[in-house]
């Protein structure tokens, strides 16, 4: 067994682990530690913890102290910092005549790279931009393409349930959204409706995911065939997926009702899986418009805030 402790660089960042070695570390501490970007002051996400060996990739770097007076100040200096670096950045985009929008400046604790992240529709020349900004900071620079929910987690908001973005106070990660989900959910596949603050498809769609499949899996497809438990065949006319109820229009003796049930109380048989073959040309618009943001997504991979 060996003990990790996991630290986190930015806000909702990922989360990297370390050898604690014998310090006394808390949750929300700040610790300085060796990444491949150089020396760097992370804050301390969860307890201490024990894990095979096996499950740790090799080498383990460890922290090198918990964080002091000083370097909280130095953090702090690095903060304010930002600000005019973001303003020089502007004016020299500017200068320059750059189609880029800069999104964010970061200083590495021990001041030796100034990373600036900025979003573009297509490739950006910016090597005299380099080295402009070099002459200026007098240390190395990096210059970070990055997608629309990057700059959004960065930036953040408040999404339309009215609470703060999931991707910029705790979502580490994005992981892959589809129509599909929001199908199985019932949602409106209006993309207005189900887009997030970045015009891609909201990250909360993910959270259900099992749980819809799950019941939906249990219940029978709108104008299926199905025997109820007191002998009446009927057709499903809808179906409420939480509630796991159906309402079922029976034929009872010469006239037709419609009747709900418990999914526990019909027969049918297994919902079968939609052909993906054909099919997208009876596509609707919004339908359209939805693949083309999921297309997007996929095109722009992963974070590349977290590169390093």
């Amino acid at each position: 067994m060996i003990k990790i402790v996991g630290v986190r660089f930015r806000n909702a960042g990922k989360v990297y682990y370390f050898d604690p070695k014998h310090f006394q570390i808390k949750p929300d501490d700040h610790v300085i530690v060796e990444t491949a970007r150089g020396i760097e002051y992370g804050s301390v996400v969860g307890r201490v913890q024990e894990v095979e060996d096996k499950k740790v990739i090799q080498p383990l770097k460890a922290v090198i102290r918990v964080a002091n007076a000083e370097d909280d100040a130095k953090a702090a200096r690095n903060r304010e910092k930002e600000k005019d670096a973001m303003r020089i950045c502007r004016e020299k985009i500017q200068k320059h005549k750059l189609e880029m929008k800069l999104i964010d400046a970061e200083y590495t604790f021990d001041n030796n790279k100034v990373l600036f992240y900025f979003t573009a529709d297509g490739r950006i020349d910016f090597r005299d931009l380099v080295k402009d900004l070099a002459a200026v900071f007098k240390t190395r620079i990096e210059l970070r393409q990055i997608g629309v929910r990057d700059e959004t987690k960065i930036i953040g908001g408040i999404g339309i349930c009215g609470r703060p973005l999931c991707c910029h106070t705790y979502l580490s990660e994005f992981a892959p959204v589809s129509i599909k989900m929001a199908k199985e959910q019932n949602l409106s596949l209006n993309p207005t409706k189900i887009s997030g603050v970045c015009g891609r498809l909201m990250c909360c769609l993910k959270n259900e995911e099992e749980t819809y499949e799950y019941l939906n899996g249990r219940l029978p497809g709108l104008g299926d065939s199905v025997i109820t438990d007191d002998g009446l065949k009927g057709e499903v006319q809808s179906v409420s997926v939480l509630r796991q109820q159906v309402k079922v229009l029976v034929d009872v003796e010469d006239e037709k009702e419609l009747r709900e049930y418990s999914v526990n109380d019909l027969k049918f048989k297994p919902r079968k899986k939609k052909d993906k073959k054909g099919g997208q040309a009876q596509l609707s618009k919004e339908e359209r418009e939805l693949k083309e943001l999921e297309a997007l997504e996929k095109k722009e991979g992963k974070s590349k805030l977290d590169d390093d």
